[in-house]
């Protein structure tokens, strides 16, 4: 019997699966598809933005530098998303507001972030397994099976990755509730005979909004029909070339069509993301219009919260009610995105009142306040979770703290720990018996914020921030019981 199976070996499956093989669990992963290259995953196609928040999580476990970028995240951002189509302009965000360590994005493929994450689950003793269909969810009090035919993958817990039509949410029996689509939306790769009558990036129009990407051919469409194309036949050169004739209000000829796809805005999500041994992240647990980038990002700060969770679990020194926390703390972020693309949509809708919604947005992201506070919903920097203390730091993401000898926390997160930070030195006593799960650190940083110490979750949350003597109380209840008694 494994610890966990996780049904689905995308970026959120298999990030899920690095965070617990990182803490010794046995893990299996039943992947649908048979092979993981496809031109779907793969650039143009394949093109998607980590935010701000995903590229901390890829920094604090150490693999910034597999995607190609500096290991060391800390600038200011130099290009960010939009909001309906208004690009967010860098130059007006206040990042001095902004504790996180990564506020520049990536633009990255599917086919790289799962190139990373695979090779890197493997190296940690997880088993990936290709061309397995997952007919079946079967649990119990003592486990949960994965059936796919006659093949039965037993597991102590199992979670499902397995996308927007997850297959095991619905073998499982989750609620999913939500708003039903406004329009259908199309990615292509086409040959245009005359681009000059595209405007380049976004463009908001009286009937829609129209993406022209600086790669060759590459087009975005949004077409408020309802969401009744979506689907329900192929996107053909002469669909599409109608489309986005009528969305861009030109006569531009597309003259062929090398690949398209469609999708919609329907925004949906489960009505918790655990259901007795089912657990469920990404989009199978949530489900929006792809309108600023936020499914990939949303999905990888659940597996990053749940992993460690499922992992304290699976050792059995989780304290009572730790993987409840999960669904406590990442659906109301989920939600909160489901918002936003709401939102979004709602101001890119057509119609006579369309212009003016348009004009008054503008002008608030014309604004410093308002740019930085769009930026920090969208990058996944503004979470905070209730950790049980009233210090203003605690629940929120954690400063990038640096010791006097050139440490930073994010490089002592690596191995997945948490992590003590004890700036004064009072706290090596009452550490001890917590080695195997939280990481002490003794010594004065470059800027302690005045605080004597700071408890750090593996997933860079802080837990509690304050004064030595509140310490474990807060670690009892992250952390597990105390083994302070067996060392008295």
């Amino acid at each position: 019997m494994h610890d966990v199976v996780i049904v689905g070996a995308g970026p959120v499956g298999l990030f899920l699966a690095c965070e617990l093989g990182l803490a010794g669990c046995d893990v299996l992963v039943l992947e649908r598809e048979p092979d993981p290259r496809t031109a779907w995953k793969a650039l143009p196609l394949g093109m998607r933005g980590l935010n701000a928040g995903s590229v901390e999580a890829f920094y604090r476990r150490g693999m910034l530098s597999a995607l190609g970028v500096p290991d060391d995240p800390h600038t200011s951002p130099r290009a960010l998303s939009h909001f309906a189509g208004m690009t967010l302009d860098p130059a007006k965000v206040d990042v001095t507001t902004l504790a996180s360590p990564a506020l520049e994005g990536v633009m990255t493929s599917l086919e790289a972030v799962e190139s990373i994450l695979s090779e890197r689950a493997v190296a940690l003793g997880v088993r990936i397994e290709r061309g397995v269909v997952v007919d079946a969810v079967v649990q119990d009090d003592e486990g949960v099976e994965a059936r796919a035919g006659e093949q039965v993958y037993p597991a102590r817990w199992l979670v499902g990755c397995d996308g927007g039509r997850s297959a095991v949410r619905g073998l499982a029996g989750f609620g999913f509730a939500g708003t039903e689509p406004q329009l259908t939306g199309y990615t292509a790769l086409t040959t245009i005979a005359d681009p000059e009558k595209l405007n380049g990036g976004f463009s908001l129009t009286p009937q829609g909004m129209y993406l022209r990407t600086p790669i060759e051919g590459h087009i975005g469409i949004m077409d408020f029909d309802g969401g009744v194309f979506d689907r329900s036949q192929p996107p053909t050169r002469d669909h599409l070339q109608e489309v986005l004739r009528r969305v861009s209000g030109t006569d531009v000829t597309l003259s062929e069509v090398h690949l398209a796809s469609s999708f919609t805005d329907r925004a949906m999500q489960t009505t918790t993301y655990r259901q007795g041994r089912v657990l469920l992240a990404g989009d199978a647990a949530h489900v929006h219009s792809p309108l600023g980038g936020q499914g990939l990002n949303l999905g990888i700060g659940d597996a990053l919260n749940l992993g460690w969770k499922l992992a304290a679990t699976v050792h059995g020194h989780a304290p009572e009610g730790l993987l409840d926390t999960y669904t406590g703390e990442r659906h109301p972020v989920g939600a909160r995105v489901l918002d936003w693309s709401r939102a979004q949509v709602a101001v890119m809708r057509p119609g006579e009142n369309a212009p003016a919604l348009q004009r008054l947005v503008r002008s608030l992201l014309e604004t410093g306040h308002g740019t930085t506070y769009v930026f920090e919903q969208t990058s996944g920097l503004s979470n905070r979770y209730d950790v049980g203390s009233g210090h203003p730091l605690a629940g929120r993401n954690a400063p990038d703290f640096r010791l006097e000898d050139g440490t930073r926390l994010g490089e002592l997160l690596a191995g997945g720990q948490g992590v003590l930070l004890d700036f004064r030195g009072e706290l090596d006593r009452v550490a001890r018996g917590w080695e195997d799960r939280i990481r002490h650190v003794a010594g004065r940083a470059q800027d302690d914020l005045g605080l004597d110490a700071v408890l750090v979750r593996p997933d860079g949350v802080v837990a509690w921030a304050g004064e030595p003597g509140e310490f474990e109380r807060v670690a009892e209840r992250w952390f597990g019981t105390s083994l302070l008694s067996l060392f008295s």
